[in-house]
């Protein structure tokens, strides 16, 4: 009996030591240093300016390389896409939005344990708010993308015509771009962005139409479309690019009209129901006095 406990105690202490050693080698194993390159290595180094941020970029960074391996190839390139199409999200790397998504449930976790017992759901809100802390790294995600999409096709048409200008001044296709990149108030807006890095491209020989192309695959929109076809297009048939591109400002402005008398056409739809909940709420407020008084004079 004494041998079978001494085997069962060396076996757990066998175990432990494994899984402590497993635990210390995963632990300390170094980290990868920030990438301060590229665009996305600019978009860390804005990002770090936030001390909120700083605090938290090395435990994501340290937490990325460890669950590197378990996200599959086709995984990551479809999350890096998403963050692409967000401007380059914080700087992340795919592997590091997952870390972020682990530390933010974890840290939701918490918070439902700490404030569970105060509204009385207990250890029940720990698991709504786990899930919760997950989910909200790729829904600040989406919002990024779908802003960034709005200002690039808000800012498009007034960019086509100033390019359309200079370029019937005298001006080549990437001084036309250089006059927009140079003329515009925030540099940090996400058309003047994407259209920098056109004119880099171009700066280190990249060809117009394969450039344009990368414009496109970083910003897949409609009217985006529309102006790479017609510049190509246009190139390729030796018509004239100032021409194509005047045509060009008129069709984004219209488009542009029409996705507003959309929106507004939604909007009166959308307040349907908010306002009929207003309605009713009103109704109690008036008709709930009137109820309680007919009632006690019936009692």
């Amino acid at each position: 009996m004494n041998a079978l406990l001494i085997l069962r105690a060396a076996g757990l202490g066998a175990v432990g030591l494994a899984v402590f050693v497993a635990a210390y080698a995963v632990a300390g194993a170094p980290s990868r240093a920030a990438s301060r390159l590229g665009r996305r290595g600019l978009r860390r180094q804005r990002a770090l300016r936030e001390p909120a941020w700083a605090q938290v970029e090395p435990l994501v960074r340290w937490l990325g390389v460890r669950v590197s391996p378990l996200i599959s190839d086709a995984a990551w390139s479809a999350i890096d896409r998403r963050i692409a199409f967000a401007g380059d999200f914080l700087g992340l790397l795919p592997e590091e939005l997952v870390a972020l998504s682990i530390v933010s449930m974890a840290l939701g976790g918490v918070a439902g344990l700490l404030i569970g017992p105060l509204t009385g759901l207990g250890a029940m809100l720990s698991l709504l708010c786990g899930p919760l802390g997950a989910a909200l790294p790729w829904i600040a995600l989406s919002d990024a993308a779908s802003t960034r999409i709005t200002q690039i096709n808000r800012g498009l048409p007034y960019a086509v015509d100033l390019m359309a200008l200079a370029m019937s001044a005298g001006q080549d296709f990437p001084g036309a771009v250089r006059q927009v990149v140079s003329k515009s108030s925030d540099p940090e807006d996400a058309l003047i962005e994407e259209l920098a890095i056109v004119l880099q491209e171009l700066s280190l020989g990249t060809t117009r139409k394969r450039a344009l192309q990368g414009l496109y695959e970083r910003a897949p929109t409609d009217a985006v479309g529309e102006l790479v076809g017609a510049v190509v297009q246009a190139e390729d048939r030796g018509n004239p690019v100032a021409a194509v591109l005047q045509v060009q400002a008129t069709v984004s402005r219209v488009r542009r009209t029409v996705r507003a008398e959309e929106s507004a056409a939604k909007a009166g739809v959308a307040m349907v129901g908010p306002l009929l909940l207003v309605f009713l709420c009103i109704m109690l407020l008036v008709m709930a006095p009137m109820l309680m008084r007919i009632t006690k004079e019936i009692q």
